[in-house]
């Protein structure tokens, strides 16, 4: 092939991806075209030229992982994805946006082949991406040896003038350039363009200026969108960078060819029309009547740069790793294992146990424990705090911290970065190979939440440890004192939350955490010691794996009040119980430290503990109400704090606020 005909064909495979995303948008009478259609020459020499990856195998571990932080521009993604060889066809195409299709209105990962994160709230992909870049760098310096380069992979980001205006792009490209993650390359699609007007409304950042301070490989190809070999330079360029990540500014023009619409707002959230298409795809050189066209040759100029490309480069990948498991067997089996997210088989086994009589302790201070237990035979346990592991007891005390110079490092010092950590963790879980934890103070998940739910949209397994968990922070105030927190973590679907009642409860938090594979759980701790449960008297704390128990059982057959509560609470209902029956009063006390968990087990099981004719019923949380009416019912009460905080010692604002065994029961004689 001469070179004027490759040229042509690199057109042409560009121009059928600029016209796959304008059809898909078109039909669907919904979505995002301009941005597709400005960026679809770099998308097409990432796939075609850089990427190490392979359609036939969209899961293989060493593929390079590309996050398409803009990702209202799905239709660049789905019609690459399509051409390159994944199981995606034209009809997927077709059915953009509908009902059970494969192709949502923004990328979501496990629905689609060859999708590796889901994205839309602008910035976040930027996070996750930051989070892959961790996980490759880590599990390259663990398992990598000399002559056997088993983890070499890239991570890539396409990102818009939104996710740089997020505050979030500041939190992931600071700490990225901290750690200096030469193997993270990040595009700007620089289109001057927002749903208002121009950026000039509201943005005028110095972009280049601002990434150089942060410590990034800066690389700024002005009017070159459209110069495959500028793009390909570039990106060869970025690879070469092994200390910095980088960043390739691409002037592009919002909806390219359009002659109405380019660079003009209109171009993108909404379909250009059906003549605009007609006149777009004359400009290409593309039958203007023809939908979704998509020629022969292009097709088979992806299979050769793709499809092939992929099988051998990952059956080179597997020959390599055959050589590895030989001169290193004990090495690769780890691998395997991590690979997997497998537990080892005695894992649980480490759980700490405080006995009758302990002390009292604070159940940060024994998570901090359970912890460490739980690292010292869990090798991909990794995570770290928002600048507080001293105060959330979360640094493992056998590893040092992930740096520039110690990739090995298990714990990761976020810094003060609430929204990079939780969603630089959900990069860390996608990426695999690694089980990530994210720990801050229990109000600071205000800063976390927007990843907190992506976690729990995505299914990832991240562990969130959040201490400080109520009104018992004492003196540091209402800034400090999270009473709405628990109810509104618990209103996020598929996010479980375990609030113990003591150090016991703690330790089985945690492995109801590290044995959930499809979601997200958040442990909540107190600052605040609490006594050891006397287990003896009451049911053993394994028991709290089902997410809610009978912890004391009622004199005689039947409850006449049943007491409900979670984490520091539950001391005081055993209080209270022993004062009502000295006046002779059936009284139940349940430990609920899972709202989730306990809603999955079995009916039978529920009744048992919450029997259906046990209506009298008393909930006692520091927190607010809300909720609580699914467990106690129309003829239950609710003590607690449906109202901020104040500033005192914790023992005088439980006082304040009449969280106190004496008025629990004194609650109970009046409710009965």
């Amino acid at each position: 092939m001469c070179a004027s005909q490759k040229l042509a064909l690199d057109e042409l495979c560009v121009h059928t991806i600029r016209g796959l995303a304008m059809d898909a948008v078109q039909k669907a009478n919904s979505g995002h075209p301009g941005t597709p259609m400005a960026l679809a020459p770099l998308a097409y020499v990432l796939y075609s030229r850089i990427l190490q990856h392979n359609p036939a195998n969209p899961r293989w571990f060493n593929r390079d992982r590309i996050v398409l932080s803009a990702g209202h521009a799905s239709t660049l993604l789905y019609s690459t994805l399509h051409l390159c060889g994944y199981k995606l066809t034209l009809d997927d195409l077709k059915a953009f946006r509908q009902l059970n299709s494969i192709t949502p209105g923004h990328p979501e990962v496990g629905l689609t082949p060859g999708i590796e994160t889901t994205t839309g709230p602008l910035g976040q992909g930027l996070l996750n991406a930051v989070g892959m870049a961790i996980a490759e760098a880590h599990l390259a310096a663990k398992f990598n040896r000399d002559g056997f380069s088993l983890v070499d992979h890239r991570t890539f980001a396409i990102c818009s003038d939104g996710d740089f205006m997020e505050g979030a792009s500041h939190e992931a490209a600071s700490l990225a350039g901290h750690l200096g993650l030469g193997k993270l390359t990040v595009f700007y699609d620089d289109n001057h363009i927002t749903i208002e007007g121009g950026t000039d409304l509201a943005y005028s950042d110095d972009v280049a200026k601002r990434f150089a301070a942060y410590h990034w490989h800066v690389q700024d190809l002005g009017e070159q969108a459209n110069d495959l070999g500028a793009l390909q330079a570039a990106c060869e360029e970025a690879t070469r960078e092994a200390d910095r990540p980088s960043l390739i500014i691409i002037r592009s023009h919002i909806a390219f060819g359009a002659p109405n619409m380019q660079d003009t707002s209109a171009s993108h959230g909404a379909p250009l029309g059906e003549e605009e298409i007609r006149l777009t795809k004359k400009f290409y050189g593309m039958p203007p009547e023809s939908q979704f066209h998509v020629p022969l040759e292009v097709y088979d100029h992806f299979k050769d740069s793709c499809l092939e490309k992929g099988k051998a480069t990952e059956a080179e990948w597997n020959r390599l790793f055959a050589l590895y498991r030989k001169a290193h067997p004990n090495l690769a089996k780890e691998f395997s294992s991590a690979m997997a997210g497998e537990l080892p088989a005695d894992l649980f086994s480490a759980l700490p146990n405080w006995p009758t009589g302990h002390k009292p302790v604070a159940t940060r201070s024994a998570g901090g424990q359970v912890l460490n237990a739980l690292a010292e035979r869990l090798p991909l346990l990794i995570g770290g705090s928002a600048d507080l592991s001293p105060s959330t007891k979360t640094l493992i005390k056998s590893s040092d911290y992930f740096s520039k110079s110690n990739r090995v490092g298990r714990n990761i010092a976020w810094g003060i970065r609430e929204l990079a950590m939780a969603g630089a963790c959900n990069g860390l879980a996608l990426h695999g190979g690694v089980r990530p934890f994210a720990s801050t103070f229990f109000v600071f998940t205000d800063y976390a939440r927007p990843a907190m739910r992506l976690s729990a949209l995505m299914h990832l397994p991240v562990i969130y440890v959040m201490t400080h968990d109520s009104i018992g922070v004492g003196e540091d105030g209402p800034t400090h004192q999270p009473v709405e927190h628990l109810a509104a973590l618990r209103s996020i679907p598929n996010l479980t939350i375990i609030r113990p009642a003591d150090a016991n409860e703690t330790a089985y938090a945690w492995q109801a955490a590290l044995q959930r594979l499809d979601g997200p759980t958040v442990l909540v701790l107190t600052r605040q010691d609490l006594p050891i449960i006397d287990r003896t008297q009451c049911a053993p704390a394994k028991e709290t794996l089902k997410g809610a128990y009978i912890l004391a059982k009622e004199n005689g057959d039947f409850p006449q009040i049943v007491l409900i509560g979670s984490g520091s609470e539950v001391a005081l209902l055993l209080e209270a119980k022993k004062m009502l029956q000295n006046e002779n009063i059936a009284v139940r006390v349940v430990s609920m430290p899972s709202w989730e968990i306990f809603r999955r087990q079995d009916a039978k099981y529920r009744e048992a503990v919450l029997p259906a004719k046990a209506q009298k019923r008393l909930a006692v949380e520091a927190a607010v109400s809300q909720g609580w009416h699914e467990w106690i019912g129309d003829h239950g009460v609710f003590l607690g704090v449906d109202f901020f905080g104040v500033s005192a010692p914790y023992q005088k604002i439980y006082q304040e606020f009449g969280l106190t065994a004496e008025n629990v029961a004194q609650k109970a004689r009046e409710l009965l």
